[in-house]
């Protein structure tokens, strides 16, 4: 549940389970997910705080999202929501350019070291 862009890469969760995948990618969903950003251009604390709390995609306003810096380029976005190239469309509204993104989290779920085309179960601790 929650697609990918072709140019993005990382974590998916699939389910058949219907309650699952709302609870996933929903109007409403309360699950996070992580992300890992890697940037291109300059971003002052303004645009940061946009980042965070300010902005909005089709004329309608995002939920709040944490977004800190990692390095000099790579950023962290936690979100909760997950609109067609979310991350992608925020960090240009404030000037950035994206050259690297890749989903580390969904909800209790982490990427770890799982190899590039792998999968696995979920642990009974990280059902939804």
């Amino acid at each position: 549940a929650g697609r990918l862009d072709i140019d993005s890469t990382g974590l998916l969760v699939l389910t058949q389970d219907g309650r699952v995948a709302r609870q996933l990618i929903g109007e409403d969903s309360r699950v996070d997910k992580e992300y890992l950003v890697r940037v291109e251009g300059h971003l002052d604390a303004r645009g940061l705080a946009l980042l965070n709390h300010g902005l909005s995609l089709d004329e309608r306003k995002l939920k709040p999202a944490r977004v800190e810096w990692l390095n000099d380029d790579q950023l962290r976005f936690t979100l909760r929501e997950g609109r067609k190239r979310q991350i992608r469309r925020m960090c240009e509204l404030v000037g950035l350019r994206v050259s690297g993104l890749k989903r580390v989290r969904v909800g209790a779920v982490r990427l770890a070291d799982l190899p590039l085309g792998q999968w696995r179960f979920l642990r009974p601790d990280e059902a939804f």
